[in-house]
């Protein structure tokens, strides 16, 4: 049987129903994405035991934790799963290695495993094992807590908004970490938030929850260009290509990035030649011709094919495209999709705004 996460919940607060039934992936980092209230922390609470679901089925990787028809459901204690929460919740009184190792005594191993190593090595706090809490900074303390989960050598990890108590420095500092664990791990991470951001950083699948319910799941890319979805309809609605540095320009302070498909200029990235990164292309930023224009200051000019129109209420029109292999939404006024007779199918091409790409 091929592995995967099994999660279906049935919980009535009266005010508030959560009724999920979702497949996911059995690695990799998958996003939980709403607003407030629609449910996120609630499932995450579900998988980890801290809430008993009236009807629930949960099944990790072949591991059965919770089944309502067989009055099966093991305890927080019981399942093998890593969790942190916003705030790091250190044992002040511990050093950070005291913090890590405190779980590990629970459970009857020591702190010369190799995997306790891997860890350390992975989140990059080897200088600060000796310290104590009080001298972290927000962004070295999550990742202390993140280490102190991993170290357990979970099945699953869960992380709910690990960075909503952090300023835009300090998340910018723990990105690049959370990056490798997604390289990294071999365990499923399943990852709340509500920052645009972070899912476009850090989703390889991506939930859409609303009032309790799942409007959408699927990989990343595919499922931020549904047009019918509010997310694809938002004014920061954006595309995530997978791309790889190949070339820098320091005279124009340029980097040129390729993907199935063709390559793009974007503002420049300090990253080495062969590195495969995420770019964010806002739909806003997308403009759509016939023709290739023989003067324009738009230097990414790609062909592509229309593969979905949808007329909002304020004279908008999304358009689905299709670039190489990669999905891309538009948002242009409908007086300009009705001008280029815009249909399902056509061969036309697309220009991207190259100061408008994020890395």
């Amino acid at each position: 049987m091929t592995e995967k996460i099994i999660a279906q919940f049935k919980l009535d607060y009266g005010t508030f129903k959560l009724d999920v039934d979702l497949q996911l992936p059995s690695s990799g980092i998958t996003v939980l994405f709403g607003h407030s209230g629609s449910g996120k922390t609630t499932l995450l609470r579900c998988i980890a035991g801290l809430q008993h679901a009236q009807h629930g089925f949960l099944s990790i990787n072949g591991k059965l934790w919770q089944d309502s028809n067989q009055q099966l459901f093991l305890p927080t204690h019981k399942r093998s799963l890593g969790y942190v929460f916003q705030d790091a919740n250190l044992f002040a009184h511990l050093t950070v290695r005291g913090n890590l190792c405190y779980g590990l005594k629970r459970i009857g191993q020591t702190a010369t495993t190799k995997k306790f190593n891997q860890v350390i090595e992975l989140l990059g706090i080897e200088h600060l094992l000796e310290r104590m809490p009080e001298c972290l900074s927000g962004g070295e303390r999550q990742r202390v807590a993140i280490a102190r989960a991993l170290v357990l050598n979970p099945d699953i990890l869960l992380m709910d908004e690990p960075l909503a108590s952090l300023d835009f420095k300090r998340k910018q500092e723990i990105l690049p970490f959370l990056t490798r664990l997604h390289n990294e791990l071999n365990i499923p991470l399943l990852y709340v938030t509500h920052s645009q951001q972070e899912v476009a950083q850090l989703a390889d699948y991506l939930v859409l929850l609303a009032d309790g319910k799942v409007q959408a799941a699927g990989l990343l890319a595919d499922t931020l260009s549904r047009l019918y979805l509010p997310h694809a309809q938002d004014r920061q609605a954006a595309s995530v290509w997978h791309v790889t540095v190949m070339e820098h320009e320091p005279a124009y302070h340029l980097t040129r990035v390729a993907f199935a498909g063709g390559d793009l200029s974007v503002p420049v990235i300090d990253a080495p030649l062969g590195t495969a990164l995420r770019i964010q292309i806002y739909a806003r930023d997308v403009s759509i011709t016939l023709e290739v224009a023989k003067t324009t200051s738009i230097l990414n000019v790609l062909p592509a094919t229309i593969t979905d129109i949808v007329d909002d209420e304020t004279g908008q029109s999304l358009i689905r495209l299709r670039v190489g292999n990669q999905p891309l939404l538009a948002h242009i006024t409908r007086k300009s999709a009705q001008k280029l007779a815009l249909q399902t199918g056509m061969m036309v091409y697309v220009q991207i705004k190259g100061t408008s790409i994020l890395n």
